[in-house]
């Protein structure tokens, strides 16, 4: 692995932990503001987290 490779998988993974971080804090704040729709939120957020971390391994393991 070459140090520009390392120095994108890094910056890659804090992205997703960015990414990931913005999407519970804000699922959190839309569930106090609206707790029966818990059910509604939690599934969106599991994808769009699911889907972060795929974009995530595909720029980790594309290198």
């Amino acid at each position: 692995m070459t140090i520009p490779t390392i120095i994108g998988a890094g910056l890659a993974v804090i992205g997703v932990g960015i990414g990931i971080g913005q999407i519970g804090g804000k699922a959190m704040e839309a569930i106090a503001r609206q707790p029966e729709s818990y059910g509604k939120i939690q599934t969106a957020m599991l994808i769009a987290a699911a889907l972060i971390e795929g974009i995530g391994f595909a720029a980790i393991f594309a290198g």
